[in-house]
């Protein structure tokens, strides 16, 4: 039901969601320092690594939610949610749809632009995706891929990648216009509903990462009952891969908080 996934560890059930244009491996270096205290699956999600390409028309958001409702489910009991960017959103969803499957909650960078409307941050985002929005209207892949991970990617140029990343990305790149309506227009209504997630959860962020980042956080921050923040010193937006070890760490102290 789930599809390919990783698993690491032993312990309390843990599901582990990758951000957009990755795949579960992603994962390996937070996933492997928690491997003593988490027992983690990590699903391709649809359109990633080897998943496919999910049912034609039906709302993006909507089919990754049901694919991460099946690990819950898998599980047999509570699972901490640990999500990054996209996958953060829908780990957030998951907290508000599913509250008696999920233990804790730990969003890393939710792309959730719709939380920060209002700030220059916000505007500021939808000016640097006009570019891409051209590009992807236009049929360009490549230059819209090239523009994505400008943007949010590890500041590494396209063509500087190894072939078959190359590739990779340009083939995934349309799970970005796939996704858009869920992060800008909030279409699963999980604004509204933050006050529903019923586990304590940690928010966390690199400290070099968008200013929208943190003003999505904080409006996160202000509707989640038990919510607390860390900030990572260094770190982009791929701060799960980059500094897997200061990552791990602090969702380790943060499970070692809860009872």
């Amino acid at each position: 039901m789930t599809g390919f996934a990783r698993r690491w560890g032993e312990g309390d059930p843990a599901l582990l969601l990758h951000c957009a244009l990755a795949h579960s491996g992603a994962w390996d270096g937070v996933a492997r320092r928690l491997s003593d205290r988490v027992s983690m699956v990590a699903p391709d999600l649809i359109g990633h690594g080897r998943a496919g390409d999910g049912t034609p028309g039906a709302d993006y958001h909507d089919q990754l939610t049901a694919q991460g409702e099946a690990v819950l489910n898998e599980a047999g009991r509570p699972a901490h949610v640990i999500g990054h960017s996209y996958g953060a959103t829908v780990a957030l969803r998951l907290a508000i749809e599913q509250p008696d499957r999920v233990r804790s909650l730990t969003l890393i960078e939710p792309v959730l632009f719709a939380a920060a409307e209002g700030t220059e941050s916000h505007a500021a985002q939808k000016r640097d995706f006009e570019p891409f929005g051209e590009a992807w209207a236009a049929g360009d892949r490549e230059r819209a891929t090239q523009i994505f991970i400008g943007m949010w990617g590890d500041t590494t140029p396209l063509a500087d990648l190894p072939a078959k990343q190359r590739d990779y990305l340009v083939k995934t790149i349309w799970v970005i216009p796939a996704g858009r309506r869920a992060l800008w227009e909030d279409s699963a209504r999980l604004l509204p509903r933050l006050g529903q997630v019923g586990c304590p959860v940690l928010l966390m962020q690199g400290g070099a990462s968008p200013e929208a980042i943190g003003d999505i956080l904080s409006a996160l921050a202000r509707g989640l009952p038990q919510a607390r923040r860390v900030r990572i010193p260094g770190a982009q937006h791929m701060g799960p891969i980059t500094h897997a070890d200061d990552f791990a760490a602090a969702i380790g102290d943060f499970l070692d908080t809860l009872p």
